[in-house]
């Protein structure tokens, strides 16, 4: 079993008082959570095995976890993730469908084939999904777009992905006050 997990939720606050939780799934059918095994937390010391799971709403489910029967049980996991390992995760269904963990750790190279650095995280702070890449060997690191325009490649047989930067993108930054 790898020892790589990938998160798929986490743990809301308490619903009723019989120790059911809210828990917002990241998985692309909600639903599908209560199905994985096992669910730990970050770190894999916890697990958590559900009992029963209904969809609230949207991205929102109702779980009653077996050993969690009071509110107060519930209540101290309010905010916990909940992981699986990744290949307890199905299979992408196309070429253009990607699990954020299998990129990070690529290496980025850009379209001429020089080596720009190492994807280091995927993140989405609202808008579109962004590549955090580690550029070199140095501290320094940029987001780029992860749109078809700016990474028209990604090689997951030969670990890498290729990026086309914006016009200024890879520019050091000016010191403040210039």
């Amino acid at each position: 079993m790898s020892s790589r997990l990938v998160q798929i939720g986490v743990f809301g606050a308490p619903h009723g008082v019989r120790g059911e939780l809210r828990v917002k799934s990241f998985t692309a059918d909600p639903q599908a959570l209560a199905g994985y095994r096992p669910l730990t937390d970050e770190v894999g010391g916890r697990r958590f095995e559900v009992a029963a799971a209904r969809l609230l709403k949207d991205d929102m489910l109702v779980v009653r976890l077996k050993d969690v029967t009071t509110r107060d049980a519930a209540a101290a996991l309010t905010g916990v993730g909940l992981f699986v390992p990744r290949d307890a995760l199905p299979a992408a269904d196309d070429e253009d469908e990607f699990y954020y963990a299998d990129l990070v750790g690529l290496r980025a190279e850009t379209t001429d084939g020089a080596r720009l650095g190492e994807v280091i995280a995927v993140t989405n702070f609202g808008a579109d999904d962004l590549l955090e890449i580690r550029l070199g060997r140095s501290r320094r690191t940029v987001y780029l777009p992860f749109t078809k325009a700016v990474v028209p490649l990604v090689d997951m047989a030969g670990g890498r992905v290729v990026v086309d930067p914006p016009e200024g993108a890879l520019d050091e930054p000016k010191p403040e006050g210039r």
